[in-house]
Parts: structure tokens; C-alpha cells; sequence
């Protein structure tokens, strides 16, 4: 079965469609409506238009399908609870798996055709999100059951049927403010991307009282996802002033709330902030595009059961590294940061070794050996480890390409914690 990424077709357009003379002809920058604080989901009447109200102007029908897992299904019961309180006719389905398998997103679509919502409510982290998003898809397209081929230029018609809101319960993916879903192909081990402009949730509601309750690994790993987001929407290929704005502004968010946040759990104003910056990375990345820190991540991950976020975030500082060879982006990171040398390469090496400081005062490896990769193992499926990251969607938005080589490489590198130095 082919995947959409790997048509030649789309590979030699998105290039060009990420060029400025094309974007500047025209383009979108696009967001959900945001809703956010402690008080999203009253159940009585505010001041203004509060969620109900902004929902209500989308759902005529008031048929609301809330799609959780087992760890999200406590505020899932919430929602339900807000949404029944305002005249909806809900059901729920909590059969969410890690990591949104193919089939399990096909089960979750048979029941959201069954029951014909206006409203998909996605209440969880990345994998929920992303499995809803898929569900849509088959929900409005039931032509479309083979998400692993449609491909990202051409149109879907979503919205004839349902709007969605997405809930999260973590704050690491930003999937609640991107059109991009990952799914995982589990007969080849592999993480499968979709990707459309559609697929930007209508709604993103923020209620930092549904992340309180993410252990310590957690919120480090997703924390971790989050700075992998901004950074990359800095450094790739694609990015604009706008997307610069945002992701900056996550980077500087993540240094200062990330450590609060996974010493004290019940931080709530580190839980807040940190919710935010993980929307406003989605927003910056969603809108320009991540890059080489989830090529090499997603195929970790996919080999070697990484959680996503500490996946991509360990790939941080080797591929600023890669990048500076032909970007110069980093020295605005590092003005952002207050750590800016007198030159390029002096504002790199702040960078990277703040980076590793900054991963070592939270317990990151800074090694795939440290990780607890098995060099063996690695060496043993490089035949797949190359193939997958260079085929990998993200890799088409990196400043600068890569060869077989230089992959093999780099991930030789990554294991024993190396400088890129080439």
C-alpha cells in the first residue's frame, strides 16, 4: 500500500509551494477560534458569548460525538456533562489507542457515521486529536477509508456534516491548532502524517484544569514536543514573519514554564502558560511546517517505542547543528534567549549548549545510549531508520537536504551524543 508522501508529484510541489515569490501571491495563515481559561465550559450564563454560544452558531442539530481515551474519559465525562447541560444529544466513545492506529481511527469513524453528529468534540492529547481528525475525514468522506493515500493538495469538502472542537489534555502537541494528524501504520511500523488545511479544528478549547493531572514523564515529553514545534517553525524552510512571532515567543515560554511546570504539577499558572505555548507552537509550525527534529523522531519512535515528545525534542540540538550550515536563524533563537554570540557560529554554540544545559536540568538524555537505545539494534535497522526519515513529509521543510549518507551519519552520531560537524 503507498503512501501519499512518497508520490514524487506532491514531493516536487510542496517545495515550491513553500517558496516566498509563490506564498507571496497569496496565502492564508490559519487558526481555529481560540476559547481559553478556567471557566470554558460554564454551565450557567457569563457576562458575553461564552463556548456554548460559539458553539451553538456552528450546530444546529446539537448532536455532539466526544471522541477520548481511557486517561481523558474523567474530562470527557465533563464535557459531556457541559454539552447535555446546553440541550445536546451526546455519545460518547473513549476507545482511543496510543499513537491513533489506522484501524482503531476506522473504528472510531464507523460510530461517528452511526450516530451523525454536527459536533465532533476531541477531548485528550495528540493521539485522541489526531484519531478524531482521521475519524472526520472517513465521516465526510466515506470514499476517503484510505487515509494513508489522500494527498494534502487536494480539497476534502469537510463540514458538510460536522464542525470540531478539540480539548486538550496535555499540553505538548498543538494538534487542537494544526491540520496535521499522525497516524500509525502498525503492520510496517510506521508513523503516517496526513495533512490538510481542513483539518484545522474549528474550535481549540483551553482549560488548564484538564492538564493538571499529567504525571512528571508526561509533562516533560510533551513539553519537549512543544519546543521541537517552535523551533523548527523558526528554522524551516517555509517560515514568515508570522510564524516567527509565535514560535519565538513558545521557545522563550517553554525556557521559563517547562521546569515549573515538572517540578510541581499543580503549578497553575506553569500549566496555563505552558497550554498556551503548546497552541501557539501548533499555530507557528501548523502555518510554515516542522522539519528534521520529527523526521528523525517520528522514525525513533515508530522503531523504538519513544514517546513522541521526548522523540523529537532529543533531536534538538543535533539538527540546529545540521542546519547552520545553511541558515542563519539560530542567532535569532539565541536573541530570543539572551545567549546571541558576536558571530553566527558563537551564537550556535550558545545555543546548542543552553539547549543541553536546559535538557540536563530536566533528567533528557542527551545520547541515544543514554536513552537506552541498543547500538546493535540500531545498526540492525538502519536499512529501515534511513528510508523512513528521509522519506519522512517533515524532511521537505528542512533548510538544508539530506543524503543517505549524511542520515546514516547523523543518526551514528545521535547514539553516541556527537557534535554535527558536518
Amino acid at each position: 500500500m503507498g503512501y501519499w508522501f512518497e508520490d514524487p508529484g506532491i514531493k516536487g510541489l510542496l517545495p515550491l509551494a513553500t517558496a516566498a515569490g509563490i506564498r507571496g501571491l497569496s496565502s492564508v495563515f490559519n487558526t481555529p477560534m481560540m476559547i481559553m481559561g478556567a471557566n470554558v465550559f460554564s454551565e450557567a450564563p457569563g457576562l458575553g458569548p461564552g463556548t456554548i454560544d460559539h458553539l451553538n452558531n456552528k450546530c444546529p442539530k446539537k448532536r455532539a460525538f466526544v471522541v477520548s481515551d481511557e486517561f481523558g474519559k474523567r474530562y470527557a465525562d465533563k464535557v459531556e456533562k457541559f454539552l447535555l447541560a446546553w440541550g445536546y444529544t451526546t455519545e460518547s466513545w473513549c476507545k482511543v489507542e496510543p499513537e491513533a492506529p489506522i484501524e482503531n481511527v476506522q473504528a472510531c469513524a464507523v460510530a461517528m457515521t452511526a450516530f451523525e453528529p454536527d459536533l465532533i468534540m476531541a477531548v485528550g492529547g495528540g493521539s485522541v486529536m489526531d484519531a478524531a481528525k482521521g475519524a472526520w475525514v472517513i465521516y465526510e468522506r466515506p470514499d476517503l477509508q484510505n487515509l494513508m493515500a489522500f494527498s494534502p493538495l487536494s480539497p476534502l469538502g469537510l463540514r458538510k456534516k460536522a464542525v470540531m472542537a478539540a480539548v486538550p489534555t496535555t499540553a505538548g502537541t498543538g494538534s487542537e491548532c494544526t491540520g496535521a494528524a499522525v497516524l500509525h501504520d502498525h503492520a510496517n511500523d510506521r508513523k503516517i502524517p496526513i495533512a490538510s488545511a481542513e483539518l484545522v479544528p474549528d474550535f481549540a478549547i483551553l482549560s488548564p484544569e484538564f492538564t493538571m493531572t499529567m504525571p512528571e514523564k508526561l509533562t516533560l515529553g510533551t513539553g519537549l514536543d512543544v519546543l521541537a514545534h517552535a523551533m523548527d517553525a523558526v528554522t524551516c524552510i517555509a517560515a514568515t514573519e508570522m510564524t516567527d512571532a509565535m514560535g519565538l515567543a513558545a521557545i522563550e515560554m517553554v525556557h521559563k514554564y517547562l521546569p515549573r511546570a515538572v517540578a510541581n504539577g499543580r503549578d497553575r499558572e506553569a500549566r496555563l502558560r505552558m497550554l498556551l505555548a503548546a497552541s501557539i507552537a501548533g499555530i507557528s509550525f501548523g502555518n510554515s511546517g516542522a522539519s528534521l527534529t520529527h523526521s528523525f523522531g517520528h522514525s525513533l519512535g515508530s522503531l523504538f517505542h519513544v514517546h513522541h515528545g521526548l522523540a523529537v525534542g532529543f533531536f534538538i540540538p543535533f539538527c540546529l547543528q545540521y542546519y547552520a550550515k545553511t541558515s542563519e536563524k539560530h542567532v535569532r533563537i539565541a536573541r530570543t534567549l539572551g545567549i546571541q554570540g558576536k558571530d553566527r557560529k558563537e551564537s550556535l554554540d550558545n545555543l546548542v549548549a543552553h539547549t543541553r544545559a536546559f535538557f540536563k536540568s530536566l533528567n533528557v538524555p542527551l545520547s541515544l545510549k543514554e536513552l537506552g537505545v541498543s547500538e546493535e539494534k540500531m545498526k540492525a535497522e538502519m536499512p529501515r531508520l534511513i528510508p523512513y526519515t528521509r522519506e519522512d513529509i517533515d524532511s521537505i521543510f528542512s533548510p538544508r537536504p539530506m543524503t543517505e549518507t549524511q542520515c546514516e551519519k547523523f543518526w551514528h552520531y545521535a547514539y553516541h551524543g556527537k557534535d554535527i560537524d558536518f
